[in-house]
């Protein structure tokens, strides 16, 4: 388990159960898509019944399978990736004759074809982003017909709530946005927290989502945190962008460098040089996590963190770690950063 904490008082917790909508959501992914519909039966490309979801850690290299079954005397190949966010828009990523290629946007300069054989359309993808989670789509065009398999990559990684250090409920759509990326991470799609409560999270505060919608996960039900409802994903669905202010959570994966902890009774600017004499920086949010869940980083040590929280990784709980019966990244919030009562969380 992460952690939990807050209250869901917002709204009077006006919400609902979605869990249902997520799993069949996650069970289309799986499924094949044809252009001239779905009752058509693919004649050329092979269904991927192994592969429909391919895993992987940001920064790692990737094949997103798709084979033909017979190889047509003329044909076009299309790599896309679906926008779920933009439905009709494609994110054209590479289009091949057979023989010569042309990449499009902001993955064609890091994708290829393989061609491990006279088959094989599959595409290569390098040094993996958070942004490059989703679903992609491998579509064959032969003259007039044309046929599609969807093939879902998933970033391996971590959800965590994010507060504005002015306190709960202040951030709007763009604010949260802006602040998971600063803290190495991305806004959180709906089934990366799916998945994240399933493994644990359990957090009252309320949180934008990369489509725009807001949601709070929930294992143990409790009056502060909707009462009676039953746990699962509870949602505010989509909420105005501008004017409604939530928190936050984001998505971060595995990191190139290594967070650690230097000892001390420092204020936040003492933290910082600490850090600097290390040839390091002051650890985001996002990498605390990371190594607390990649590299099992476990310290009972309080420390400043880049965004001037405080917060420290429990992997093995035990009773001189404050009594916390739950593993996690535990926070102690946004204090002074004249006090002198912490260490530091460096990167480097």
């Amino acid at each position: 388990m992460y952690f939990s904490q807050g209250s869901c008082s917002n709204m009077n917790c006006a919400t609902f159960m979605v869990v249902t909508a997520s799993l069949l959501s996650w069970a289309d992914a799986f499924h094949h898509h044809s252009n001239k519909g779905k009752e058509k039966d693919l004649q050329y490309l092979v269904e991927p019944p192994v592969y429909a979801e391919v895993t992987a850690r940001r920064g790692q290299n990737i094949t997103l399978p798709c084979v033909m079954r017979t190889k047509p005397p003329h044909y076009r190949v299309k790599w896309t990736k679906v926008d779920p966010l933009r439905r009709g828009v494609e994110n054209i990523i590479l289009i091949s004759n057979g023989h010569a290629d042309k990449h499009y946007g902001v993955l064609g300069p890091r994708a290829s074809l393989r061609r491990a054989h006279a088959l094989d359309l599959s595409l290569l993808l390098f040094g993996l982003q958070l942004e490059d989670d989703g679903q992609y789509r491998c579509e064959l065009i032969n003259g007039i017909d044309d046929e599609s398999v969807d093939i879902t990559l998933r970033i391996e990684g971590i959800v965590f709530p994010y507060q504005s250090s002015r306190g709960r409920y202040k951030l709007t759509y763009v604010d949260a946005k802006d602040a998971c990326a600063k803290q190495d991470g991305t806004l959180a799609t709906y089934m990366q927290l799916y998945r994240a409560w399933t493994e644990g999270l359990d957090w009252c505060n309320a949180g934008w989502l990369n489509d725009g919608t807001v949601h709070y996960p929930i294992l143990h039900p409790r009056p502060a945190c909707g009462g009676d409802l039953l746990p699962g994903i509870r949602s505010y669905g989509p909420r105005h962008k501008t004017q409604e202010h939530y928190d936050a959570f984001c998505f971060t994966s595995t990191t190139e460098g290594l967070v650690f902890y230097v000892p001390g009774l420092l204020n936040f600017s003492e933290a910082l040089n600490a850090c600097r004499k290390e040839r390091a920086n002051l650890a985001r949010v996002g990498q605390l996590y990371s190594s607390w869940k990649f590299l099992r980083l476990d310290r009972c040590d309080g420390g400043w963190l880049q965004d001037g929280s405080v917060r420290f990784p429990i992997t093995t709980p035990r009773e001189r770690c404050g009594g916390i019966s739950e593993p996690g990244v535990h926070s102690f919030g946004f204090p002074s950063q004249g006090l002198r009562l912490y260490g530091a969380y460096c990167y480097r």
